[in-house]
């Protein structure tokens, strides 16, 4: 199972007028017709079959996370900020409103996006799986077309992996094949330093046991269980 982030900036931030209000926000959490850095594009429409079954119990509420959850390095990575209180789609893409917990996290994340002159943190990135796509012809190159798409969680980022489209996006981990490629991945989709990468998967390899190829496909096992944007 294939599962990606996307970037946007919170372009549309509103807040709570009242100080002692609830600590809300809207934004967006993906926009329409932004071709990405790996030539996924999410189209409108593409929320909806997720959407009407959130609505109807069948599917669960995406979760509000800080930097996809640092990968789940620790327990305290993978706590939720927050909830999302609304979830719609409009002509611009995925709009979303949502409520910071009263919690150490949630009042840090609620005050770093109030400062001033500018948010110190600004953007929302989902994390994803593709459910239908289409393979299309633009601009002299192939685009992959996302016609429906299932959330698993929408966290508040500091950085995306693309600054010019504002798009962060993970290839598939089913193509990696060698450590130092897994290595490559887990900087990039992660955000972690080479010695972070080298460390998570050390702690793997040593809770495995068997021959190199079968280490290699534990790995990939194990990083699809922590992680929440592959």
């Amino acid at each position: 199972m294939e599962r990606k982030s996307f970037y946007c900036g919170l372009t549309e931030l509103k807040f709570a007028q009242s100080e002692s209000a609830t600590m809300t926000f809207d934004g967006y959490g993906a926009v329409f017709k932004n071709i990405d850095s790996y030539n996924d594009v999410i189209e409108p429409g593409a929320f909806a079959n997720y959407l009407d079954e959130v609505k109807t119990g069948k599917k669960e509420w995406p979760a509000m996370l800080l930097q996809h959850g640092g990968w789940g390095m620790n327990s305290e990575d993978m706590m939720p900020i927050g909830v999302y209180t609304s979830l719609e789609e409009d002509s611009k893409g995925l709009k979303v409103s949502g409520q910071f917990a009263d919690t150490q996290r949630g009042i840090e994340a609620y005050k770093l996006l109030k400062m001033e002159p500018r948010p110190a943190i600004n953007g929302l990135s989902i994390g994803y799986q593709a459910k239908e796509w289409e393979i299309l012809q633009k601009d002299q190159k192939q685009v992959r077309s996302i016609k429906t798409i299932d959330l698993f969680e929408i966290s508040l980022v500091t950085f995306p992996a693309n600054d010019k489209a504002r798009v962060g996006s993970v290839k598939s981990i089913d193509e990696l094949e060698t450590l130092p490629e897994i290595e490559d991945f887990l900087r990039e989709a992660a955000n972690l330093s080479r010695n972070q990468a080298k460390g998570l998967i050390a702690r793997i390899k040593r809770s495995s046991s068997g021959e190199a190829g079968e280490d290699l496909a534990q790995i990939v096992e194990a990083l699809k269980r922590r992680g929440n944007i592959l």
